[in-house]
């Protein structure tokens, strides 16, 4: 059972991810974000550490832990960056779950050991330049071509899906036409590199500056009949189940940014002094960090929540549609009081509050908008769809 009080291994990962966060991120991701710059060198540490594998088995190159491990990685980085947290989050819960959960033991083999060491990154291609939310309205195609598919069609908002050391992106795609009329979905890993995979530039973004995140086209890609994951037409439900375990880890992801934004209004009430105070003395200044801290601690037991009967085995759609709502909302609600402390320092982008004001909003839309999550909860409470 997944309380307030962690066990030691647990315990021990939060206070080694902790202190990797400030030693290692901290100094130098505010330089990377402004050049728009991919974290190499942090994701190589983070790969070293052993956090790309913390949810695969030792037996297939990862650390044996769980969930809520990753989880809790993932909120000690996003007090300090949001970049880097969504490469960590991408990189496991899309890129090599999938795989892990749904892929044969050949393909496993192939993919998991350089995944789970952080040495390659895979990237999950769902989202469509047409179609958001609206999953199902998929217009990739794959079509059989002897012992091959041919992919056509196109990707967008894909995190991980343009770097150095990208290896592959699992795309959903339509294969043909289910009895009922609706589209049959299949989901097909794609190696960098296979012809007629095209990349695009990076997004100029808001926020999340220092992560990768690309539209990608496919024009007569050709791979092996091999490389479905899992069954054919089986791909809609499987990353329907994907992307509820990856709306906790967002939760996780949320509430780090939430109390990084804690943490940094603490430091700054001390140190800003106003009418020959500091500001922390004063009681609007007190509400509003208490407040922000309210948030933050209500997200958490939010995940955490969702993460225990993930961990049990239970059904936690409801769980974790809740949590990833709880922590975005707490995120860009934090983020916003954080930089209303800080007052024209917090509108500058050499404070960290700048940054965090910056990755907030996307939380409240990535994996699931606020919208989708509410649609989630009504369903689970046997509200008509």
């Amino acid at each position: 059972m997944i309380d307030m009080e962690l066990g030691e291994e647990h315990e021990a990962l939060r206070e080694t991810v902790r202190e990797f966060a400030r030693a290692e991120v901290a100094p130098v991701i505010g330089d990377l974000y402004e050049r728009e710059e991919f974290p190499y060198e942090i994701v190589a540490k983070m790969g070293a550490m052993g956090l790309f594998g913390l949810p695969i088995s030792e037996e297939h190159g990862g650390m044996g832990g769980d969930y809520f491990a990753l989880c809790l990685a993932l909120e000690e980085l996003a007090r300090v960056d949001s970049s880097v947290a969504i490469t960590l989050e991408a990189g496991v819960s899309l890129g090599a779950m999938p795989i892990y959960r749904y892929g044969t033991e050949e393909q496993k083999r192939r993919w998991l050991p350089d995944l789970a060491a952080g040495r390659a990154l895979g990237a999950f291609g769902l989202t469509e330049p047409g179609g958001g939310s609206d999953a199902g309205a998929t217009r990739t195609t794959a079509r059989r071509d002897g012992d091959s598919w041919v992919v056509n069609g196109s990707k967008a908002f894909i995190t991980n899906s343009g770097t150095d050391i990208t290896a592959l992106v699992t795309a959903t795609a339509v294969t043909g036409v289910k009895a009922d009329g609706r589209k049959e979905i299949t989901a097909i890993i794609i190696p960098s590199g296979t012809p007629g995979l095209g990349v695009s530039k990076k997004y100029s973004k808001v926020g999340w500056n220092a992560s990768d995140t690309r539209e990608l086209s496919f024009t007569d890609v050709r791979v092996p009949a091999e490389n479905v994951l899992g069954e054919v037409g089986r791909g809609y439900a499987q990353f329907l189940s994907t992307l509820d375990e990856g709306r906790v880890a967002i939760a996780a992801l949320s509430t780090g940014l939430a109390q990084g934004c804690v943490d940094e209004s603490l430091t700054y009430a001390a140190e800003r002094e106003a009418f020959g105070n500091p500001i922390g003395s004063y009681q609007a200044i007190q509400f509003k960090i208490a407040d922000m801290e309210v948030r933050a601690h209500t997200a958490r037991l939010a995940y955490y929540a969702a993460a225990a009967r993930m961990l049990r085995g239970q059904p936690f759609k409801k769980e974790a549609a809740i949590a990833k709502l709880v922590a975005s909302n707490a995120a860009m609600d934090n983020a916003r009081d954080a930089t209303q402390v800080f007052g024209g320092y917090g509108f500058m982008n050499e404070y960290p509050v700048a940054r965090f004001y910056r990755d907030a909003k996307i939380l409240e839309i990535g994996e699931g908008t606020s919208e989708v999550q509410r649609m989630l909860i009504a369903r689970e409470l046997g509200l008509p769809a």
